[in-house]
């Protein structure tokens, strides 16, 4: 069973931010593959399904993204997750051009506070992760503020194509392998270019 997380904050205000990309992206997964997020517990939102032949469990956090950790690790406790190998994580990425994909086998967070606490929390830094996207602050503005920003009109385009391709990149980790899906999304231009 694949527990997929994807990291953003709880509030409305929030939807559609920067920084909520991972709720979007299991907003579409949970579209695609007819499972509902009807679950609360855990300090989250989950649904279980199954993604092709494999069960999972799709989860948001709702403890804000600074503590998502505080729901990814019990939610992986009661269920039995591999956290090595059954675990992928959906988050925004700063450094990469929005609606670019990034799929990694693991390692540091980067900077991302919400990866930094799933990786306090579990003890390692060996799951999966897919990375979307959001642009580069500009100069002179606070990284919250732009992360917390919505996108801008340009971008918003890329977006629905970006995230779409990240729920491919969760399919195609649990059939194939995380090589796999890196080979087929690390470096792809987004669709609206």
């Amino acid at each position: 069973m694949y527990l997929i997380v994807g990291l953003g904050n709880p509030e409305k205000k929030y939807n559609a931010t920067r920084h909520n990309v991972g709720f979007g992206v299991i907003d579409v997964l949970s579209e695609k593959y007819d499972i509902d997020l009807t679950e609360m517990k855990f300090k989250g939102m989950y649904g279980k399904g199954r993604i092709g032949n494999e069960k999972v469990i799709l989860l948001k956090p709702l403890t804000y993204m600074n503590l998502s950790g505080e729901s990814v690790r019990p939610v992986a406790d009661y269920f039995k997750i591999d956290t090595k190998t059954e675990l992928i994580v959906i988050s925004d990425d700063v450094e990469l051009d929005p609606g670019r994909i990034r799929v990694r086998p693991g390692g540091s967070a980067g900077g991302h506070n919400g990866l930094k606490n799933i990786i306090a929390q579990l003890g390692h830094d060996e799951f999966a992760r897919v990375r979307v996207g959001v642009g580069k602050k500009p100069p002179r503005i606070d990284l919250a503020d732009w992360v917390l920003g919505h996108f801008d009109k340009q971008d918003v385009a890329y977006m629905k194509d970006a995230m779409d391709h990240a729920a491919d990149a969760v399919r195609v980790i649990m059939e194939e392998d995380v090589n796999a899906a890196m080979n087929k999304w690390n470096g792809v231009k987004p669709d609206a270019e």
